[in-house]
């Protein structure tokens, strides 16, 4: 029996399994990390600990499974995006990579809008999450490190280069550098920064084979030599494929250390604060947000109900929703590490409105869960709006999709029927299902979500709570036009504060320039 092998680099763990062509897991393992360094606004990780990782990840499946390792058919790596790679011109890397929370770029993204060309439909995009004021900030920053780049990598594309020896990347997950690469009226936007369109790898498609495995390797990809590897895409593009989702009419849910939610459309469209990809006649439009299970363990550790063991997220949130709830509820405002999709605005900040004395944990658990599933809403309507459709259901995935109250939350505050599907990762079997493409199982990835995909459980909104959460909903929404002003403030002060009790110089204070 062949199997491949699938790996997902999330923000928080790396997951790697051996599936089948039916879809079955034979071997699968979890390893938290690696290490993000974040200080205020900013946020790195070194990329050669993500190949380490994938070694580590290899090893425990060669172990537990020898002969199924031995017989692995193709690879395909699915990973976080908004997130960059930094490389010479000798394919090491120049400096850490730069994650999805980094906020360094804010003021540079704010110049930049004053002086690109104003015509490039990308100009209105740039934020401190873009890839453009990311590099434009190493112009200004690290001068030296900017003039010796040679390639900018999305995290599972430099997974594939350490493999294959090959730097390629997808149309979905370099979708920002892409557009800011097109020239429009004779202009490029790297150019327009004194970057060059060089630095963007070969585009192909998902499904397309990078290379093969380079021999040489260390134990246990020794074995894997000449295996093939696809390029995939990102971790979102390739769960929405796990659920079944990647295609027209579904909206999809991703939830794991931060939580994504899209719709999938025939026609093109565009909605203020959410992002567009457009894949082979499917438009995409939502896009992650910096909230989700990330949310959901500041809360529990807070608490004091774990201590740096993310396994025991589950079991503690359940334990605090069976507890008894107060009748009036909160208002919880999600935005700890401020917010990309639909508001981009690094300066949010988060809140809890309406408590009163007898009030408790269990409150507050309820409210972050609620607060999470407005801002799906949000987004929701807002791509609905815009695609001139309405989804019949959300396909909902990740981490906290195990979780049966949270399921019904999002389907009672959002409207729709929340369906889940049987695969436990299904961001493991969208890669499964890119390989298998790939290696010509399936003719397309609309036989394999067929053949692979399947239904676990549909949870239908409950007419009397969906009631109660539509008044909910627009104190959530007074509560945000509210508070944003104040958040600002407070983020402007943070950075003004060291003589305040309490305050001393560490990495979570400490703003000065902390790389390398």
């Amino acid at each position: 029996m062949s199997v491949v092998l699938a790996f997902d680099l999330g923000g928080t763990s790396f997951r790697a399994a051996l599936i089948d062509a039916k879809g079955t897991t034979h071997a699968e393992c979890a390893i938290f990390g690696p290490t993000i360094i974040d200080r205020l606004g900013w946020s790195e990780v070194d990329a050669n600990d993500w190949w380490r990782t994938l070694i580590e990840a290899c090893h425990r499946l060669a172990d537990e499974e020898p002969g199924l390792f031995a017989s692995i058919a193709g690879i395909a790596i699915c990973g976080v995006t908004r997130t960059q790679v930094f490389l010479g011109r000798d394919g090491r890397q120049l400096r850490q990579a730069m994650t999805w929370k980094d906020t360094r770029a804010d003021a540079t993204a704010k110049r930049l809008q004053g002086s690109l060309p104003g015509l490039h439909p990308e100009t209105a995009r740039i934020n401190a999450f873009h890839p453009l004021a990311r590099l434009a900030w190493l112009r200004e920053q690290e001068e030296a490190t900017f003039r010796s780049l040679a390639r900018v990598l999305e995290p599972k594309d430099y997974l594939n280069f350490r493999l294959t020896g090959v730097e390629a990347g997808d149309p979905v997950s370099m979708a920002r550098l892409m557009a800011s690469a097109e020239a429009i009226g004779g202009a490029d936007l790297l150019s327009a920064i004194g970057a060059s369109t060089t630095l963007l790898p070969r585009a192909i498609e998902p499904c397309d084979e990078v290379g093969r495995v380079l021999d040489g390797l260390p134990s246990p990809l020794d074995q894997l030599a000449g295996v093939p590897v696809f390029c995939c895409s990102s971790d979102t593009w390739a769960a929405a494929a796990g659920l079944g989702a990647l295609r027209a009419g579904y909206a999809y849910n991703i939830s794991g250390t931060t939580e994504v939610l899209g719709l999938i459309s025939e026609t093109p469209a565009e909605a203020e604060g959410l992002l567009t990809v457009d894949w082979r006649g499917l438009h995409q439009l939502g896009g992650p947000s910096q909230n989700g299970a990330d949310t959901v363990a500041w809360l529990l550790s807070l608490l004091g109900r774990i201590d740096g063991d993310y396994s025991g997220v589950g079991k503690a949130m359940d334990a605090l929703l069976a507890g008894r709830r107060h009748p009036q509820p909160l208002v919880f405002l999600p935005y700890l590490q401020g917010e990309r999709v639909p508001y981009w605005d690094p300066t949010l900040r988060g809140a809890l409105v309406g408590l009163n004395r007898q009030h408790g944990a269990t409150d507050v658990a309820w409210a972050v869960l609620e607060g999470i599933a407005f801002l799906n809403r949000i987004v929701l309507e807002r791509a609905e709006r815009a695609a001139g459709l309405k989804v019949t259901e959300i396909r909902f995935g990740g981490g906290a999709a195990a979780n049966p109250a949270w399921r019904q939350v999002k389907a009672d505050v959002c409207g729709r029927p929340v369906v889940v599907g049987a695969s436990k990762e299904p961001g493991l079997l969208g890669a499964a299902i890119v390989a298998w493409t790939g290696l010509g199982q399936f003719t397309s990835l609309a036989e394999a979500q067929d053949a692979l995909v399947s239904v676990a459980s549909r949870h239908e909104p409950d007419p009397a709570r969906a009631a109660v959460y539509g008044r909910l909903f627009a104190l959530f929404r007074q509560s945000e036009q509210a508070l944003a002003p104040i958040s600002r403030e407070l983020a402007a002060l943070s950075r003004q504060s060291e003589t305040l009790p309490g305050v001393h110089a560490s990495p979570l204070t400490d703003t000065k320039d902390p790389s390398p």
